[in-house]
């Protein structure tokens, strides 16, 4: 009897680990010496929970997900996928978990994933990386790793007491930085060690640097992003050569634009009034000097709000293909002119008078419009830092959000190590006199505010 129960309780147990170890994709392209698991790659083999997957010196392989996302590796790579349960009829309980061990891997979200991007994860020796909706490359060895990322965002964290690497899900702590599309050129970077990425701007140590790409890798999918962005498009000529040229945008919300403030193109200039002096007096009195106003410089700099908040309305920012691919924070996103006349001064300081903005206030998971009373900015070009801070009042309650960062050559913005609250912003105008911020700030006890600002000198 124990013999036949032993039998029935083995077979019990295979049955459970075929069911829980699901398929999470297929392989669509192999080159070179890869392997799934023990067993050579091959085109349409199954790649299962727990399988591993390598690549050798001359290897490449693509692995189209069940929800039709890729993992890509590429030579020289090792990586894991620890979980992949999607759950079509309940998306919250969709977990995602992979693992690169060593080389370099590209990660395209699929609509799993898109649909439960808190429960997805993407492990290295040292981080932790979760995803805003997202397309990214990895590169990692036991002491180093680095993410840039092609759309969308994501979130990284280096392990700590709070971040494990037995954990699923992103990590959200103080710690973790977030990285978009729209900050080209830049990468998050994590060394053993340290739990805090650091954020570089150095094309050289991009992951594509240490694992080429081939020609034919897949583009990413945008039908279901993170950010909903409402797109205005003023120019119809433009907006033809942007649909044949752009790569898929979700569909527009109809919003009518926000229409600019003329900027004239003559400023009269005040005459010249000499006043001459009397007859008796040997010195003619003080000549008066006019003072003649400055055209102000068009606005490079614009912020939108891509979802509705208490009634207050989508505010979608800039929308032409003459501005950058917009940076996101929360329900905020900023962007800039391309052909900007901005040049960054060498030396000296600048203090910036607040000239517009808005904030949202959330207390206890509610969420509404707040006030920005007042608020600080200066700058230092000499060290390329900056200070900033904001008085935001609503529903009885202020909130004192303060914050400071650096500035890169190109002018943009960023807290630094140990500021209260997250900025990316941006510099602008051919004398540096125009500045604006997205910001998130937790600081204050059950109080998290988030907004955007514009600035002028």
């Amino acid at each position: 009897m124990l013999q036949k129960f032993a039998l029935v309780a083995g077979l019990l147990w295979s049955v459970a680990d075929i069911a829980a170890a699901a398929e999470a994709g297929r392989v669509v392209f192999v080159t070179g010496q890869a392997q799934v698991g023990a067993r050579a790659a091959v085109q349409d083999v199954a790649v299962q929970e727990g399988d591993q997957i390598t690549t050798g010196a001359d290897g490449y392989i693509y692995v189209k997900t069940v929800d039709n996302g890729f993992l890509i590796l590429r030579p020289n790579s090792k990586a894991r996928v620890v979980a992949y349960a999607i759950d079509k009829t309940d998306p919250s309980k969709t977990q995602v978990k992979l693992e690169l061990q060593q080389g370099v891997a590209r990660a395209i979200s699929g609509q799993g994933v898109q649909q439960a991007k808190q429960n997805f994860r993407f492990n290295t020796p040292v981080a932790a990386i979760g995803v805003r909706g997202t397309d990214f490359t990895v590169y990692t060895d036991q002491q180093t790793t680095r993410v840039s990322v092609v759309s969308g965002g994501v979130v990284m964290s280096g392990f700590n007491a709070s971040c494990s690497a037995a954990g699923t899900g992103p990590c959200e702590g103080r710690d973790a930085k977030e990285l978009f599309a729209g900050q080209r050129g830049l990468l998050l970077q994590v060394e053993r060690g340290s739990s805090i990425p650091l954020l570089l701007e150095n094309p050289a140590l991009a992951p594509d640097q240490n694992g080429k790409p081939r020609a034919d890798e897949p583009v990413a999918k945008q039908a279901a992003p993170s950010v909903p962005m409402a797109q205005v498009n003023l120019d119809p000529q433009r907006t033809e050569r942007s649909l044949q040229n752009a790569r898929p945008v979700p569909p527009p919300v109809v919003v009518a634009p926000t229409p600019e403030v003329p900027v004239p193109d003559v400023v009269p200039t005040p005459p010249v009034v000499i006043v001459e002096p009397p007859a008796p007096t040997p010195l003619p009195d003080p000549v008066p000097v006019p003072v003649v106003p400055i055209k102000p410089s068009v606005p490079e700099i614009f912020w939108g709000r891509w979802q509705a908040i208490a009634g207050a309305p989508v505010l979608p920012v800039r929308g032409n293909d003459d501005v950058d691919v917009a940076t996101l924070i929360d329900r905020y996103s900023i962007t800039r002119l391309i052909d900007t006349t901005f040049v960054m001064p060498k030396e000296g300081t600048a203090a910036f008078k607040l000239i517009g903005g808005e904030a949202i206030m959330t207390i206890d998971n509610s969420a509404q419009m707040a006030n920005i009373e007042s608020g600080k900015l200066n700058m230092d070009f000499s060290t390329r830092t900056f200070d900033t801070s904001l008085v935001v009042t609503g529903a009885g309650r202020r909130a004192d959000v303060s914050g400071f960062g650096v500035m890169t050559n190109t002018g943009r913005l960023y807290e630094e190590r140990g500021s209260n609250t997250i900025i990316r912003g941006y510099l602008g105008g051919a004398n540096a006199e125009q500045a604006g911020y997205i910001f998130k700030n937790s600081a204050n006890p059950g109080i998290t505010v988030t907004g955007a600002t514009l600035w002028n000198r």
